[in-house]
């Protein structure tokens, strides 16, 4: 039987600035939140699967995180960590209703 999700309002759209991550707890998960340039927002796991690098303080280009210990590159649509590299995280549903950005957990 799979558990039923959760969608949770978060923070103000205005409050999270751009190309900038935040790191957040739901519901006893870590998770690291971007707003990018684009105007998307996305939500992965927030440690780097290769030695727990604190995503939310990496570097962001385009739709990708670089964990900031050992720069890994990591999608933040997909949560798939790049060649060579291996490794996945979770990525988690956003959606932005009336200015507030909600994750599904």
């Amino acid at each position: 039987m799979e558990a039923s999700k959760e969608k949770i309002k978060i923070i103000k759209l205005e409050d999270l600035p751009k190309q900038i991550g935040k790191e957040i707890h739901v519901n006893g998960a870590s998770i690291a939140l971007f707003h990018l340039t684009s105007g998307e927002v996305h939500a992965v796991g927030s440690k780097c699967p290769h030695a727990g690098g604190p995503l939310a303080e990496g570097i962001v280009s385009g739709e990708f995180v670089f964990c900031p210990l050992h720069n890994r590159k990591i999608s933040l649509l997909t949560g798939e960590v790049q060649a060579p590299d291996d490794g996945c995280v979770t990525t988690y549903e956003t959606e932005v209703i009336d200015g507030y950005v909600h994750i599904t957990v």
